[in-house]
């Protein structure tokens, strides 16, 4: 694994016991019930959950009678997710892994990758292009033809139009490159803490391309924001945008 890549699996290492606390954790049922619905999946497929963490949708996935495997870096998280799914009948599989290039002896019906589960979080000498391509990529090759597949990631039209000419002079942002770089506050269940950001802004037809040039469909794209996942056009300052996508 590149030593940039570590950054990240440090920070959820130590951010495991607290994430199911954040905020937004508190949507996985509305969100599994739209991904059954958006799926129309007999119980029983095979569901493949990339950048699981803690399992969330993963396990209630599993409670709703999928064979489910979650891939994480974090080994940390995979462990929350482990002890949640004890009491399951059929628990998921929790594998540790890089999002990037991992081999799983095994296709699946559909794919997940939501809540920037491994998307985007690039490190401090990844090429951001190489990395979110290797994601799609990899998934690409663990479905079965026709597979759908549902990613969500960030908006990159919100976070452009929090840009100012300020960061540019300062070196936060490069307009050529679509870069951002610099250190933000989180306001984290367990404390505020300050964390190097490094960021590729993809707007919404890049990631379109991305997919069908890694082996998908693009079918449709929607606004993804946590608690409001629904068929709806994407606001320009969501965090997040959805794309619904079928292996090619």
């Amino acid at each position: 694994m590149p030593e940039s890549r570590q950054e990240w699996q440090v920070f959820f290492d130590a951010h495991a016991p607290h994430y199911d606390e954040n905020p937004f954790t508190a949507n996985t049922v509305a969100e599994v019930d739209f991904i059954i619905e958006l799926f129309g999946l007999a119980s029983g497929a095979s569901i493949l959950d990339v950048g699981c963490g803690t399992g969330r949708h993963s396990i209630e996935l599993a409670r709703r009678g999928f064979r489910v495997t979650g891939l994480d870096l974090s080994e940390g998280m995979l462990q929350v997710a482990r002890a949640k799914a004890v009491s399951l009948e059929n628990p998921p599989v929790f594998v540790q892994g890089d999002a990037t290039n991992f081999a799983l002896d095994q296709v699946f019906d559909a794919a997940i990758c939501v809540c920037e589960g491994g998307f985007g979080l690039i490190g401090t000498s990844d090429d951001p292009y190489v990395h979110d391509a290797g994601i799609l990529v990899s998934i690409a090759n663990h479905l079965r033809p026709n597979a759908p597949f549902l990613l969500t990631c960030l908006n990159g039209y919100s976070v452009i139009r929090q840009m100012k000419d300020e960061m540019t002079v300062e070196g936060k942002f490069d307009p050529a490159t679509m870069l951002s770089a610099y250190v933000d506050e989180w306001d984290l269940p367990e404390g505020k803490r300050h964390i190097q950001i490094r960021e590729r802004l993809f707007i919404a037809p890049e990631i379109v391309r991305m997919l069908n040039d890694s082996g998908f469909r693009c079918e449709a794209v929607y606004g993804g924001t946590a608690g409001h996942w629904a068929k709806r056009p994407l606001m320009l300052d969501e965090i997040e945008a959805m794309f619904v996508s079928r292996r090619a």
